[in-house]
């Protein structure tokens, strides 16, 4: 396939979709690809559709539509999570090499059918965890996995993202359980906003660059200021099959000025290494007083992950995140909904609202600093008390 233009189909260009087809539409690499068609059934939200249609290409309205009239060496998939293990199978079956947004799916059994879907297939399977793509985090993960550091004893990582009325309006899955077909979604920061950097902790503690840690268990604390079936809060403590603990720190019922954009912390017998967030580099302190300094993985564009798909496709290059480097994180989110841990409500009195364009922002005085103190001193906090 090496020389030969990429055919592409996208499906889903609202929201996170409308980052591919900007990357196909506007990057220099775009001009490999073909895009043959675009399956949204509201393509109207997509600001690029006259981009689209001065370029002729078809929309159509399903998956199975689209494979009824033409076929595609890539599919993209940006669909609702319940739609990814069916996406992701029909594309398959069809003979698409599959890029599926992040998370994998909502079941670890989801996740096990696009695996045997994709070896009956003999295609690729990438999963859109960016991080995962960044030249750093790999950088990093490899002085990792050769024991420049030691041992691995904790990692931690923070997040503080408000989202409003409208982020929980904007489509009918957004903070439920299960869809109305009784579909698992499992929507949280844990499972979608933030699931990057979970997922991030077990992927930099991974054993090969291409998989992720193994979680053995997880303690986790739940809270919601939201009028949702699930969680906007959530401290979650993961322990590894080698003995690491993970702790993980994330909420959207924060106010604008207090947002925290994603940190990590990881602790070795031999070395701190710290990520402040943004664009400042990755750190390694090591205890003889070198220090190693990596780019921050922001500075990695997020399409990488796209290309980084169709090389692994023409054989030019290994994929480093597929659907078993990303079980582990689905495994997590598993087993926070197997354990049927009680999503604690925050007191109403408590609760304090803003307006916004988009809705009213619901946010809890005091939580954003109780997650910051936690994750300085690395302990699982109680969200019961927050005033």
């Amino acid at each position: 396939m090496t020389g030969q233009k990429i055919s592409v189909v996208l499906v889903g260009i609202g929201g996170y979709g409308e980052l591919y087809l900007s990357a196909l539409l506007d990057e220099l690499r775009g001009s490999q690809c073909h895009i043959v068609g675009v399956v949204d059934p509201k393509p109207e939200n997509c600001s690029r559709l006259d981009d689209l249609s001065s370029l002729g290409v078809p929309l159509f309205t399903t998956l199975d539509e689209f494979y009824g009239r033409a076929r595609a060496d890539l599919a993209v998939l940006s669909s609702p999570i319940h739609c990814h293990v069916d996406h992701t199978c029909a594309a398959l079956a069809n003979g698409s090499h599959v890029l599926v947004e992040k998370p994998a799916a909502a079941s670890t059994s989801d996740v096990d059918r696009m695996i045997a879907a994709r070896d009956r297939a003999g295609l690729i399977v990438a999963v859109g965890f960016q991080w995962s793509f960044s030249r750093s985090i790999l950088e990093l993960k490899r002085d990792i996995m050769s024991g420049r550091f030691g041992a691995p004893r904790t990692a931690r990582s923070l997040a503080l993202w408000p989202r409003t009325e409208g982020y929980y309006a904007r489509n009918d899955w957004a903070g439920r359980k299960r869809d109305a077909g009784g579909r698992w979604i499992l929507d949280s920061p844990a499972n979608n906003a933030m699931a990057h950097f979970l997922h991030n902790l077990l992927f930099l503690l991974g054993e090969k660059l291409d998989r992720s840690a193994i979680p053995g268990g997880i303690t986790a604390h739940l809270a919601r200021a939201n009028d949702i079936e699930m969680f906007d809060t959530i401290g979650a403590r993961v322990f590894l099959e080698r003995g690491v603990e993970l702790l993980f720190l994330a909420s959207h019922a924060i106010a604008r000025q207090e947002t925290c954009e994603p940190m990590f912390c990881l602790e070795f017998d031999e070395a701190l290494i710290e990520f402040p967030g943004d664009n400042a580099p990755i750190t390694a302190r090591l205890n003889n007083g070198t220090t190693v300094a990596y780019d921050s993985p922001n500075a990695t564009p997020q399409s990488q992950k796209l290309w980084d798909s169709i090389d692994a496709i023409t054989r030019t290059c290994d994929l480093p995140c597929g659907l078993e480097t990303a079980r582990p994180h689905t495994q997590c989110i598993e087993m926070i909904e197997q354990a049927g841990t009680s999503v604690v409500e925050f007191d109403t009195t408590a609760i304090q609202q803003t307006d916004t364009n988009d809705g009213q922002l619901r946010w809890v005085p005091g939580l954003a600093a109780k997650l910051r103190q936690a994750y300085s001193d690395g302990v699982l906090p109680e969200l019961t008390d927050v005033r």
